[in-house]
């Protein structure tokens, strides 16, 4: 039997091991990339052999309030924008405890006026610790594939007719499933629509799409905000690893800053659909 054991552990914990809070949002994106990949080689060493695979987290005893007459103060370094999608653990895919991180989840991971809200709370009243505000999407979300299947054949809008929460969601990801759909026609042509892959290939370009035009927005929102910045990836749930095509750069691993200027947003969608992960889709 293969057992992994991940644990928190608080009690008599040497202060060597634990650690300091990001200077910057810098400093910040390193050490979310940084735990991400170690989740990620947590479970890579697994060959399928009987065996027990650890991993500690060592967490300050005073942010669960166990070193402290009152309440802990709440001093989470990043805040998170997820989807509610149960196979995203937010804080152990990055690698971290109680008190680390600011998550916000919600279907799709869309810019309600709740979330931004919520966000726009985190950055005001938590921004002494708080230097990252990061959008994650993953792959095959079920919010932005009910949107697909919606604009690949509009009668299954119906279905929506009489949920008017759901029909506010799948509205609010039609933009970004459209241009996503003009993209990829764009680089293989009208005939794309007719390959195996082209709906999977379509939801995971609106994924990242989305994760990276919402992270552009919440930079406009948090750009009076000395020191705090704002990033995007996309949580592949088979490798468990973090995907973001970047606009100025063939690097695809791990958190990136989200593209600011009209030219930017095209060279980042040039570097989706040439990536491999798109790219192999559409070729299946």
């Amino acid at each position: 039997m293969i057992r992994v054991e991940i644990a928190y552990c608080y009690e008599r914990v040497d202060s060597a091991h634990l650690r300091n809070r990001p200077a910057d949002g810098e400093e910040a994106m390193r050490r979310m990339d940084d735990g991400s990949q170690s989740f990620a080689a947590l479970f890579s060493t697994l060959d399928g052999t009987a065996g027990t695979v650890r991993r500690d987290i060592y967490v300050n005893p005073r942010v669960l309030g166990l070193q402290e007459t009152g309440p802990p103060e709440q001093r989470p370094y990043a805040a998170i924008l997820g989807c509610s999608d149960a196979r995203v653990p937010i804080e152990l895919i990055f690698n971290e405890g109680p008190n680390d991180l600011f998550v916000v989840r919600v279907a799709g991971n869309t810019l309600g006026d709740d979330v931004l809200g919520s966000l726009n709370y985190a950055v005001e009243h938590l921004g002494e610790s708080l230097k990252l505000v990061v959008v994650l999407g993953h792959s095959g979300c079920g919010a932005v594939t009910a949107a697909v299947d919606v604009y690949l054949d509009p009668a299954k809008y119906f279905a929506f007719a009489s949920k008017h929460a759901i029909r506010r969601l799948v509205d609010r990801l039609q933009v970004i499933v459209a241009a996503s759909a003009f993209r990829l026609e764009g680089a293989f042509g009208p005939e794309v629509r007719t390959r195996r892959g082209y709906r999977e290939a379509l939801i995971e370009t609106a994924v990242v799409t989305n994760a990276a035009v919402s992270a552009r927005t919440l930079q406009g929102e948090i750009k009076s905000v000395d020191g705090v910045r704002a990033a995007y990836g996309v949580y592949v749930i088979a490798d468990r690893g973090i995907w973001a095509p970047r606009c100025d750069s063939s690097r695809v691993v791990g958190l990136a800053d989200p593209p600011l200027t009209a030219e930017a947003f095209a060279a980042f969608g040039d570097a989706v659909i040439r990536s491999d992960r798109i790219a192999g889709l559409i070729a299946s």
